[in-house]
């Protein structure tokens, strides 16, 4: 399975962006897709996920961020509205066979390379 994220980028407060997640090499329909982020000098944390059930966001980010599935692209986006300087860090998207959403990385087995998005005040 590969994973390719885009779409970062720099942005002012209160802007937006919107992040893909291009899959491949995969054949199930049996997996999330997990997004999570990396800020400076802090630990590597969930942001939002996605699976059959639906779409699922941590506190932070709930009402700002939406996550939504291609399939016919085998893409996902997470889209990021009233970005603030707290949501800068690298954000990573990742993939877990046969889980339901997860905030836990160890559950998610294939990794993105991550892109970068940096928020001004």
């Amino acid at each position: 399975v590969q994973l390719q994220a885009s779409g970062g980028g720099s942005v002012q407060a209160g802007g937006s962006l919107r992040l893909s997640c291009k899959l491949s090499g995969f054949s199930t329909d049996y997996y999330a897709i997990g997004w999570f982020r990396q800020a400076p000098g802090k630990e590597r944390e969930w942001v939002s996920c996605i699976d059959s059930r639906g779409s699922f966001h941590a506190a932070s980010v709930k009402g700002r961020f939406t996550i939504s599935r291609d399939n016919a692209k085998n893409t996902d986006y997470l889209q990021m509205n009233s970005l603030n300087p707290e949501d800068t860090a690298i954000y990573y998207c990742a993939f877990g066979h046969r889980i339901y959403c997860s905030e836990s990385m160890s559950d998610y087995g294939f990794w993105g390379q991550g892109t970068l998005v940096t928020v001004s005040s």
